[in-house]
């Protein structure tokens, strides 16, 4: 059984996505050791508690350096034992200790088709708005394996979603999830769970 701790920073519609498909069999062999987040009001922690798992908040502001809190939150992923670090809307950088303990073991799920509309400071509203003031005819969403880089690790599935005319950043965020987010982040939880999304050369395989 492996087990996910998953990374929030706000209201957790990922993370209620992934509770479900578990709750429906949708995702096997897969379970939620906790949830943990850099808010202490981060209304995910609540939605973990409303399904009897563990939430945890690990904040940079209860810590005197940077460091310090790079090493809670290592020491904290290390105790729940996680086999996947999900990275549900999680607005922190994470350190390279992390990513190089949990090599192609952390994913992470963006509101674009990378490699558009991604990279530094491209992540929440500002990713829709940018891709209405471009004008693209479609976006979508994308879960990757997570890297040093910013949105730069090897992909694991995408999702396209139309653009349509009259969206807002806030209608077509919403489509966005709907229609692509809370579909392919359980998918790809699913075939890393059972073996069958792996990484070779740096693409991912999946079978």
């Amino acid at each position: 059984m492996l087990r996910l701790a998953v990374l929030v920073s706000g209201g957790g519609t990922n993370l209620q996505a992934l509770i479900d498909a578990i709750a429906s069999g949708s995702i096997q062999n897969a379970e939620i050791a906790a949830v943990i987040s850099n808010k202490k009001d981060a209304y995910a922690l609540e939605r973990a508690k409303k399904h009897g798992i563990r939430g945890i908040c690990v904040s940079p502001k209860d810590y005197e350096s940077r460091e310090a809190f790079h090493q809670a939150l290592a020491e904290t992923l290390d105790g729940v034992q996680a086999g996947l670090v999900v990275l549900a809307g999680y607005l922190v950088i994470l350190p390279e200790i992390i990513i190089q303990k949990y090599r192609n073991r952390i994913i992470n799920i963006h509101p674009s088709l990378i490699p558009s509309f991604c990279g530094a400071g491209c992540y929440g509203l500002k990713v829709h708005e940018l891709a209405l003031k471009r004008g693209v005819r479609v976006t979508g969403a994308t879960v990757h394996f997570v890297d040093e880089g910013t949105d730069t690790g090897p992909i694991i599935l995408q999702k396209a979603v139309e653009v349509k005319q009259g969206d807002t950043p806030e209608i077509l965020q919403r489509r966005v999830m709907e229609e692509a987010e809370w579909h392919i982040l359980p998918e790809a939880v699913h075939l890393i769970a059972n073996g069958k999304a792996r990484v070779e050369d740096g693409r991912v395989v999946i079978g």
